[in-house]
Formats: structure tokens, sequence, C-alpha cells
């Protein structure tokens, strides 16, 4: 062990073999809980490209049908592994002023037979593309964070076509639910079973949403959700647009706090909360963001069972860049994004180990940092984490003939594959020909 790592080999070996055993009862049989201990380390693998054939040569075998069956045909039930997942984060990160922060996030995919796929604005790339998109619920405590559920957003092109939805795995009778109603889901499903979050954060997408915001209140929850500059709030002279307002408010009460610390240090706004009245249990506000170099303005819908001081407002409505830092690392490190599945079985198997994966490192990020760092390094982060799993504990070696023959293997299917697209390209022109004589 180099001098200054505080990541003990053993240590963490048994902390692995400790998840894996977590999730063990959800496999009747032995080969599939094999199988998925080689998958989850190959997602933690330092592999440029990750997908079923890369991980299979990676972990030893001699083809990817088994990586294939894993995550296609053998039985095991994702939604039982996600929920061992989410009791593995809580266990670990629990904290009494945790934030649940929805967002979503898209998968630029080529074709249209991948579940959920069509032109859509994705945030990944910044503009419309053919793209897969998912919302994500990820816990945010002091201790770290990591994602406890995921759904897929099936647009409606795809749930008023009930047999493209079969030929996908998703069944015949899948109703369309917007993102907003799919965080709504996870909210639930994670409040139902017992576990406690004081507060929900998220973009404009779910804080324009009125039925979230109701739901959340139902329950109890605090919320502070991002909104339009073009939303509109009533107050005691009025109702206004969230931008009117914001030119109303007077200098005097205008803040400076930090909304968390970043990795150039503290990020640093002007905020002011405006009280919004309503005859309903609660205390609820309009929140306003400053940028103090550029000027620019942020808004969102504040609601609390009891009032609250700015402070608690602001640090909620910073926690919400977890969810960036966990789908940065997610993709990163655990190659959430990087599945080439088109079912939706296969799909929900995938994110579910990515999320696992991830889990690990934060698992591990957040028992390290209860240690001081020695003289003149900063803390471990998941990054480095990952790379001293991989070079102290992972580590798998195979001789030039294992190469060799992946090698022939891939040329062997890809000659098959080759052969089989002319085929389809003879008969297509053959029946547009016929067509065209007629």
């Amino acid at each position: 062990m180099a001098a200054g790592h505080s990541v003990d080999p053993a240590r963490r070996q048994e902390t692995f073999e400790g998840l894996l055993t977590r999730i063990a009862g959800r496999f009747t049989r032995v080969e599939p809980r094999r199988r998925v201990r080689q998958l989850v380390l190959g997602l933690l693998s330092d592999l440029p490209r990750k997908n079923c054939w890369t991980i299979a040569e990676w972990a030893g075998q001699t083809t990817p049908d088994g990586m294939q069956h894993l995550l296609g045909r053998a039985k095991w039930d994702a939604d039982q592994v996600r929920d061992d997942v989410r009791e593995y984060v809580m266990e670990h990160l629990h904290d009494d002023q945790a934030v649940l922060v929805v967002d979503e996030t898209g998968d630029v995919k080529k074709g249209t037979h991948t579940v959920g796929v069509q032109r859509q604005y994705t945030g990944t790339a910044g503009r419309i593309e053919n793209a897969q998109v998912a919302v994500y619920l990820v816990y945010a405590g002091q201790r770290g964070h990591a994602a406890v559920d995921r759904e897929l957003y099936v647009p409606r092109s795809w749930t008023a076509d009930p047999d493209r939805c079969q030929a996908a795995g998703l069944g015949e009778n899948t109703a369309f639910a917007t993102k907003p109603e799919l965080a709504t889901r996870m909210i639930t499903r994670f409040l139902d079973v017992g576990h406690h979050a004081s507060w929900v954060a998220g973009d404009e997408v779910y804080g324009g949403n009125p039925k979230l915001r109701t739901a959340l209140e139902e329950r109890g929850t605090g919320y502070v959700l991002a909104v339009a500059c073009s939303h509109e709030v009533t107050t005691g002279a009025g109702k206004f647009r969230a931008d009117t307002l914001a030119k109303k408010v007077p200098k005097r009460a205008w803040q400076k706090l930090s909304a968390g610390p970043g990795a150039k240090g503290h990020r640093f706004y002007n905020w002011a909360v405006i009280d919004l009245p309503d005859p309903r249990a609660g205390s609820r506000q309009l929140l306003i963001r400053r940028n103090r170099s550029t000027g620019e303005l942020a808004y969102y819908r504040c609601y609390s069972p009891a009032s609250v001081p700015l402070t608690v407002l602001v640090r909620v409505a910073g926690s919400r860049w977890r969810v960036e830092e966990f789908f940065q690392s997610g993709k990163g490190l655990a190659a959430l994004d990087e599945h080439q599945v088109r079912r939706y079985i296969s799909w929900s198997r995938w994110v579910t180990l990515a999320m696992l994966a991830h889990a690990f490192l934060a698992v591990i990020r957040a028992d390290e940092h209860t240690r001081p760092a020695p003289d003149a390094l900063i803390p471990l982060t998941c990054n480095e984490i990952q790379r001293l799993f991989i070079t102290l504990v992972v580590r798998p070696v195979h001789d030039a003939a294992h190469r060799l023959g992946w090698s022939v293997w891939r040329r062997r299917h890809q000659a098959r594959s080759q052969a089989s697209h002319y085929r389809r390209q003879a008969t297509q022109a053959k029946i547009g020909s016929v067509k065209r004589a007629v």
C-alpha cells in the first residue's frame, strides 16, 4: 500500500463481497450470482467502453452469452435489487436533514427499437436528439449521495403503439406517465417503506407541476422546486409572475448566502424570499436567487410544514446539484449510460446494477471521510477510490490465448451480422422491384 492512501484492500474487498451477499438471495441459481459479481466488477473497472462484450472478455469468459443471458433472460427481479440498493444507501448515508433530488438524464441512441427512444430534448446533448430518457431519485445527505430509484420515461409515441411496447418488453397496457408523475411514483415508494425525507428538490420540470407539489404537501414533505420566470404565484396583492415580483424586491431584502461547497469553494449567490399567503396549513414562499456576477435570476416554489429560516431553503436549493454529480460519476465510473440493450428488462437490470456499483463507491467515500486525510492531501474522491479498488483489489489478468480467442469470436460474429444485413438489403430490393413492376 502506498503511503498516504487510507484504503485497506482487504477491508474494501470485504465491503464489496458484503454488498453482493446482500443481493445474493435475489438470484436462485449460482450461475447468475457469479455473473452479477463479474458484471458489477466490470462496471467498476477501467475499461474504456463497458458493455456485455467488453466486460465478458475482461472477466475471462469466452463469449458474451452469459452476460447477455443475465440481463435478458435469467430469472431475477431488478426492482428487488433496486430496493436492496435503497436500503444499502439508507443504512450507510442516512441523514435526518437529507434531500431527495429528482431529475432526468438522456442517453443518445441510434435507431427506433431501443425502449423509450424518440427525438426529444436531452440535457446530456443540450439539444433535441434521438434519445432515451430516464428519471432518477437521488438521496443527498451530509455523508454523501447516491441514487435510490429510477423510472424509464416512455413517450406517448410508444404508449400509443401497444405492439411496439410489447416488442420492447413493456407490456401492451403500458400507460403514459409524465416525468413529474414518475418522480411522484418514486418519492411515494421511498416514503411508503418507512423512510423519511425532510425535503425534495428538483428543476423546473417538477416545480411547475401542481400535482407533484400537492402530493408532497399531503405527505408533509417540504420542497424547494425550481420554476420558470413566467410562473405565477398569488400574493396578498394579487397574482404575479415570478420575474415581476423579483423587480419589486428592495435591495435590503437580498442576502449573500452559500448554496454549498463546490470544486472551487463555496457557491455564493444573493437570495431573497417572498411569503405566499395560503389558508392551508404549512409555510409557502417564492425563493429568488441572483448570480452575483451576471445578475441572472432563478426562482423556486417552497413549502415546509413549519416556517424555516432562509438559510435552510438555500441549503435545499443548493442540494439539487447533487443529482448532476451523480449523473457525472454514475456515467463516468459505473457506466450508467453505456448499456447497449433494447428491451426494458435489460435496461432496468443494467441501470440498477450501475446504481449499485456507484452506491458502493459512495459508501466507501463516506467511510473514508470519517477519518482525517493525511497532510497536503484532499479526502478520497469516488474517482480515486475506483482507481485504488481496481489497482489493489480487482486486477484481472488473462493470457494472450484468451485475447486471441475473443478476437476470433468478434470477427466471426461481425461476419454473420454483415452477411445478415446484406441478405436483408437484397430481399428488400427484390420486394421493391416486384412492387414497381406491378
